[in-house]
């Protein structure tokens, strides 16, 4: 209870305040820091909103060139019909389709244990013919592109806070440096006034 009598108010805005104790240094302090939070919340917030608006159009144009087709599995597919387990486990098969163009093209998909030849599987091509993963659903780009805006609006916000806590560090290295100049200038003096 008796450290409480020794907590200090804390004063807003003080290093911008007139007094006999403010230095020229304590107000460039105040400026890098305020300079340091305004660049780290606008860089974080522009490469946020530039990532997310880069996937989602990424992904609506995915979702309007990629489209689906029946493809029919060539062989055989290991494992036996019937025995696909509640995991919905599948395995991969050689399947064949016919391109936009109408060339003939294989790949490799997962399906059911044990498809017979000549099965349809429905897969996603996209506009070259070559398979694809199924596009991501607009909620489920929009998850994405918030996940991945966040990330890049972290990673940019963190190089100017960075710098700015390194600065100030360095400031305030500085700074006392300089105090512990006039404390051996003056502090000598001190002892004569008392004694």
């Amino acid at each position: 209870m008796a450290l409480k009598a020794f907590r200090v108010p804390r004063v807003w805005l003080w290093r911008w305040r007139r007094g006999p104790l403010r230095r020229r240094a304590d107000v460039v302090e105040g400026w890098v820091l305020l300079g340091a939070w305004l660049l780290t919340l606008l860089a974080g917030t522009v490469a946020g909103l530039a990532a997310a608006r880069s996937v989602e159009r990424g992904l609506a144009h995915e979702r309007a060139a990629w489209h689906p087709m029946v493809a029919y599995v060539v062989a055989r597919a290991p494992g036996r019909s019937g025995t696909r387990s509640s995991s919905g486990e599948r395995v991969w098969a050689e399947v064949r389709w016919t391109a936009g163009d109408g060339s003939p093209r294989t790949g490799q998909v997962r399906v059911a244990p044990g498809a017979a030849t000549g099965a349809p599987v429905a897969v996603w091509i996209d506009e070259r013919g070559r398979l694809v993963a199924r596009p991501a659903t607009a909620a489920e780009a929009a998850v994405r592109a918030a996940f991945i805006g966040t990330l890049a609006g972290a990673g940019a916000a963190a190089v100017p806070f960075a710098g700015g806590r390194l600065l100030l560090a360095r400031l305030e290295r500085r700074r006392l440096a300089l105090w512990d100049a006039e404390w051996a200038r003056f502090g000598p003096q001190w002892g004569r006034m008392t004694g």
